[in-house]
């Protein structure tokens, strides 16, 4: 079964996605140069430390992950104050070189375990290197920047051409754990459905996925118990749809990525 992130910077959200067992709760301090480099309609979370503190509180059995800032001046205040606050690991945005990641381990100095975002294509350039080495065990694949170092026009389209399977594999040969982009819930009928995303994520071998603000968000309801309520349907209609692909042989992920790659080359044209 995949691991299944998600993110909040309110508690008793946050407590709800842990009683479901959803795997990672997630805070995003993350927006030094986002709005700049995605000017489209995609999540901008302006969380703080303070919430950091608050949904650590509500957080029992889900590890605990909080992604920071790229590098800047004051990445090591701010990481220091995410450790203090109660992150199991700490995640890091928009590097582009070993240089970087050598620092970003320095700074966390082991106290906790972290996680590379690799959304570059200068990261994708070093993949091997940083995999390679210690105090990584895994790399999370962010498709949204990477579509756009790559100037392409839809962020699924790295699924098909190669770019994913090129990184996955690289990962792999590491010994390393990796996990791709985001998923909402099985059962839509949408363009690319989740069903589609899912297997792609077993035909490679990823581990882990973001759940996208596709999947459940409580604005969406009328009442605090209805979002509860489909929270849990909705996890539960994709980890049945998990234990289906579990059980697939290797031809239905070929036919099914057949399938992915057809609707992708539509929605690109």
């Amino acid at each position: 079964m995949l691991k299944y992130f998600y993110i909040t910077n309110e508690p008793e959200v946050a407590a709800v996605a842990d009683l479901i067992g959803i795997d990672r709760v997630f805070v995003d301090l993350e927006h030094i140069g986002k709005a700049e480099r995605q000017p489209m309609d995609t999540v901008k979370n302006y969380h703080t430390v303070d919430d950091v503190k608050a949904v650590r509180k509500a957080v029992n059995n889900a590890e605990f992950l909080v992604r920071i800032n790229p590098l800047y001046e004051e990445s090591k205040a701010e990481i220091d104050a995410v450790v203090n606050a109660g992150a199991d690991r700490i995640m890091l945005p928009m590097w582009r070189a070993v240089d970087d990641i050598e620092r970003f381990l320095a700074l966390v100095n082991g106290r906790v375990k972290v996680v590379p975002l690799l959304e570059t294509d200068e990261a994708a350039n070093c993949c091997e290197a940083v995999a390679a080495m210690n105090g990584i065990d895994e790399i999370h694949i962010g498709l949204n920047d990477l579509k756009i170092s790559q100037n392409k026009r839809f962020l699924f389209e790295l699924f098909v051409d190669g770019t994913v399977d090129r990184l996955a594999e690289i990962i792999k040969k590491k010994g390393k754990r990796f996990g791709v982009g985001g998923v909402g819930s099985v059962g839509k009928k949408i363009d690319l459905p989740a069903e589609n995303i899912f297997a792609e994520h077993y035909r490679i071998g990823s581990e882990m996925v973001i759940l996208s603000r596709a999947f459940c968000k409580p604005d969406d309801f009328k009442s605090f118990d209805e979002f509860k309520a489909a929270m849990a349907e909705r996890y539960t209609a994709n980890r049945k749809y998990e234990e289906f692909l579990a059980s697939q042989p290797r031809e239905f992920f070929t036919e099914k990525h057949n399938e992915t790659t057809r609707i992708i080359n539509r929605i690109v044209k």
